[in-house]
């Protein structure tokens, strides 16, 4: 029986319930569902073959290949996030056992090859995806140094995650690389993921990083190897589509879009129906509306089945999260079809980056010379790769109510459906197009509205004060996070006149660099402050600065994990030897609208302060 702290009566876990490792429930319902690599079929097979077999090659017919991690020679546990302990459902002082860090280095598995020989067991699995690189179709990529170890589902709050560790060894995935992962990436995952979620934004997760101090790996020079033990509700990717589609496997892309409706997106009743007249303010509740899996919406070329359904709740999850990327100054920096969740996670952190100064241009990959994958064109290249997906569902979502008929299924569109199946899946793609501009915009003004302090959006707000903000920004090179942060601190009575609205402007510029009282930028960002205190008196009015500081202190970041941030915790852990310095920074990592934290205050200040000169706007590559 688990282990559980406040077990109800009956043995079942109470509201506060977590487990030891060991005992944490787990699940396969990835692999029991879908088709193994045939080359090694069964857990038995995988565990028994020797380890160098198990590297990289073509894999067909399948989703994964079981396999399990290398052996971690000497590793250390140097940091685990309380806060995914917590949401995983485990005890707190689990992170101290010695199975704890034996698990997160991978040199333990839950496993045993004589108790799961007839039912198979849980073992390790690697995923199969392929994708669209820099808009080119690049093949088979699948996991090359990720693991995934076993779902679990968190006993008070009924999610399911997949656990799985990344920088573990080779896989059939890797294939010219080594399947490592270097401590300087690592670092930057495991920082990076808990901070999106900190600060709400739909992110896969990181639970521990483990330094393999024996693990020398070779990039652009040699590196210490580490482990991120990482964790999400799924790891399948839009590419995870491409794949099949590419090779012509109506069967295999039929039983993965089953599988994501079913088992991702907890059952086709749960799915979106299409938003009415483009409607984007119900895109949030709509998805909780239960609708029979066999409903066909619309007649003829309008036709939408429940595989449409499917695509827009996938296209309508990345339009909100791409929204808050926008809003909140983040970059991935590299998002390839591969790169994208189909519940629109952050995920697979490379180049990623927070803007410092406002440039729309900017890209955090120093490989991203075309600028594909700039802040200004996240939006675009989300909706791009959606495009991608659909045309991989494109024949099930075309067929329409015949998408079930057993000629369909078995043989797929016959010469005289090809016309009409190809015009209603591009009518339904171009109707979604619409859609996914219409959740975007309608969750990025949301969130601007409430940066700003307002507690309503009227049209005028866009052109008024989000677009001239965001003007005078790029135009004076200032600081995108400090000026939510410290525009909350402004109060009303400061913005009477005009005198003394130009004299609080100067705290949008770096400290000692305010421009002079006649300059233009600083009557121009005075101007802006005018028609904020307006509307922020019209929604507030007179009297409220104190109620109206705490809830814009409430979503706007003091604390923002910048490039330069980063870099000094690489080179003070790596280089330095340093090792209580991560979990300091993860206190304000963890609760980034916090003020103050306990830790040191001058290094608290130092981190939230102005970008050190010749340190903002970094880039970085693509090798981890």
């Amino acid at each position: 029986m688990a282990h559980l702290e406040n077990s109800a009566p009956n043995g079942t876990p109470g509201p506060n319930a977590s487990y030891a490792l060991r005992d944490l429930p787990k699940s396969n319902v990835f692999t029991r569902n879908l088709p193994a690599d045939p080359a090694f079929a069964s857990p038995a097979d995988s565990h028994n073959a020797p380890r160098q077999q198990l590297g990289p090659r073509l894999v067909k017919d399948a989703l994964y290949t079981y396999v399990r991690p290398e052996k971690t020679e000497d590793p250390e546990l140097l940091c685990v996030s309380q806060r995914a302990i917590q949401d995983i459902g485990l005890k707190e002082e689990e992170a101290q056992s010695e199975e704890f860090k034996e698990f997160v280095a991978g040199n333990k598995i839950f496993w045993d090859e004589k108790e799961h020989a007839e039912k198979g067991g849980i073992y390790p699995w690697a995923q199969c995806y392929g994708g669209y690189q820099f808009g080119q179709w690049a093949g088979q990529l699948g996991d090359g140094r990720a693991i995934s170890l076993f779902e679990s589902t968190n006993p008070q709050s009924g999610t399911r995650y997949e656990i799985q560790l990344k920088g573990a060894g080779r896989t059939p995935y890797s294939r010219f690389a080594d399947g490592k992962a270097v401590l300087r990436s690592s670092i930057r995952e495991f920082v990076v993921s808990e901070y999106l979620n900190a600060i709400g934004i739909p992110t896969t997760r990181a639970l521990a990083l483990t330094l393999c101090k024996d693990s020398k790996v070779r990039r652009e020079r040699l590196e210490p190897g580490a482990i991120v033990t990482r964790f999400a509700q799924s790891w399948i990717r839009l590419g995870t589509f491409d794949l099949p589609r590419m090779r012509g496997d109506r069967k295999l892309l039929r039983q993965l879009a089953d599988y994501t409706a079913e088992h991702v997106y907890a059952g086709w009743e749960n799915l979106p129906s299409k938003l009415p007249s483009g409607d984007a303010k119900t895109a949030h509740t709509q998805t909780k509306t239960r609708i029979p899996k066999d409903t066909v919406e619309g007649e003829g070329l309008e036709e939408e089945n429940r595989y449409t359904r499917l695509y827009r709740a996938i296209l309508r999850a990345n339009a909100l999260t791409v929204a808050k990327w926008q809003a909140y100054g983040f970059m991935n920096g590299v998002l390839n079809t591969d790169n994208t969740s189909i519940l629109g996670l952050s995920i697979d952190f490379g180049p990623f980056a927070f803007l410092d100064t406002f440039d729309p241009m900017y890209t955090p990959n120093h490989d991203d010379h075309m600028l594909r994958y700039s802040y200004r064109n996240q939006p675009t290249i989300i909706w791009w790769n959606i495009v991608r997906l659909g045309e991989a569902l494109g024949e099930l979502m075309g067929a329409g109510k015949d998408v079930d008929s057993e000629t369909f299924i078995e043989k797929g569109v016959t010469e005289e459906q090809a016309d009409e199946l190809v015009k209603r899946a591009e009518g339904i793609i171009d109707r979604c197009g619409e859609e996914y501009k219409a959740v975007f915009m309608d969750e990025y003004k949301r969130l601007m509205t409430a940066r700003l302090g307002l507690k309503s959006h009227k049209e005028s707000d866009f052109e008024d004060l989000f677009s001239e903000l965001l003007d005078f920004l790029e135009a004076y090179e200032l600081d995108f996070h400090h000026a939510f942060r410290r525009l909350s601190a402004f109060k009303l009575s400061e913005l009477e006149t005009e005198q003394s609205r130009k004299d609080v402007a100067g705290r949008f510029f770096r400290s000692g660099e305010a421009p002079r009282q006649e300059a233009e930028s600083r009557e121009r960002t005075a101007k802006w402050l005018e028609k904020w205190g307006a509307r922020v008196k019209e929604d507030w009015g007179e009297g409220k600065d104190e109620a109206r500081q705490a809830a814009m202190h409430r979503v706007n970041p003091k604390f923002v994990p910048r490039s330069w941030i980063l870099d000094e915790l690489i080179e003070r852990v790596e280089k330095k030897g340093e090792r209580d310095i991560l979990p300091e920074i993860m206190k304000l990592n963890l609760n980034p609208f916090n003020e103050h934290w306990g830790w040191n205050e001058g290094e608290e200040e130092r981190f939230c302060g102005d970008v050190p000169k010749y340190k903002g706007m970094m880039q970085c590559s693509c090798s981890s």
